[in-house]
């Protein structure tokens, strides 16, 4: 388990932002591009340092801290809760602001810093591009980072009496003044890789190894319908129908055209499995044939 007991994680707030070396004020955008950047580094597949135990320390970190900070930041909800909670402790920081200690050198300048905004900046800046190098610094770094969010949170409430929501991924329709919440079409390597390794993996019928890249994948990327439509396969060549109906609704909300999601949703709604003691048969318009070969066109289709 990672404590931290620096900046805004002593209020009892867990500091996604520091975790990640972004700013208090980053929009979605630049938390997305800073989360690829180090899963490519911390992932298993991607990672670039040769030492075993500095590879396992580096998957930890990504998934046990990088990858829920990142989740937190993917939900409107979510990300709507952190600014809720950040608003409380910047209201409480005012009112005890004589009794605020920093840890760190850059967090009494920003504290005391005229234009706080470019000291704050400068910091994060020099701290987030050797965060995750040397991965025993990791940590220390991280409670670096929130220090300065500490300090920078203060600063905005004392000077300019609020905090601000960064906006939300939008985007304008015919030039009005009209925003619509969308989601990032996110097409990244390390996702793709995660879901070939699964297809590869399902023509061995090793779905129990396949359904763990699936998950790891959609960790990753929630809003993969394919991955979603896959691990409905695996669920279902491992008999949890309901497990498998569950993917495939997942998968036709992100997507009502996923063609994998469509065709497993047909064999779902046609297929009645049959206990005959040995292995799993289905029931498909009156006949019965072995599962394994239900599916032999669900990988011909072009992936889209």
């Amino acid at each position: 388990m990672f404590t931290f007991t620096q900046g805004l994680f002593k209020f009892d707030f867990t500091d996604h932002y520091a975790i990640l070396g972004v700013s208090l004020d980053a929009e979605f955008a630049e938390v997305r591009r800073r989360y690829m950047k180090l899963a490519r580094r911390l992932h298993p597949d991607t990672c670039p340092l040769e030492n075993e135990t500095d590879k396992e320390l580096a998957n930890e970190l990504l998934s046990k801290l990088v990858s829920p900070a990142y989740n937190k930041f993917s939900q409107e909800s979510d990300r709507a809760e952190l600014f809720v909670i950040l608003q409380k402790i910047g209201n409480n920081i005012t009112q005890q602001s004589s009794q605020i200690k920093f840890t760190t050198d850059a967090g009494e300048k920003i504290a005391k810093a005229g234009n706080y905004q470019e000291a704050y900046k400068v910091a994060l800046q020099e701290l987030s591009d050797r965060q995750y190098e040397s991965l025993d610094q990791t940590l220390e770094i991280i409670g670096k980072i929130s220090d300065l969010n500490l300090a920078y949170l203060l600063q905005k409430q004392t000077k300019d009496q609020h905090f601000v929501l960064p906006q939300l991924v939008t985007s304008s329709t015919n030039n009005q003044n009209k925003s619509t919440t969308v989601k990032p079409k996110v097409q990244n390597s390390l996702v793709e890789q995660a879901y070939s390794r699964a297809e590869t993996l399902i023509s061995t019928k090793n779905y129990l190894k396949a359904i763990l890249e699936l998950k790891g994948a959609l960790k990753i990327d929630p809003s993969h319908s394919r991955c979603h439509a896959l691990l409905g396969l695996c669920y279902f060549q491992q008999n949890q129908s309901t497990m498998a109906k569950i993917e495939v609704k997942k998968a036709l909300s992100l997507n009502p055209q996923d063609p994998k999601a469509l065709e497993l949703k047909k064999i779902l709604e046609q297929v009645k499995p049959i206990n005959t003691g040995r292995k799993k048969t289905v029931k498909v318009a009156g006949k019965t044939e072995k599962s394994s070969g239900l599916f032999g066109g669900f990988f011909s289709r072009d992936k889209k």
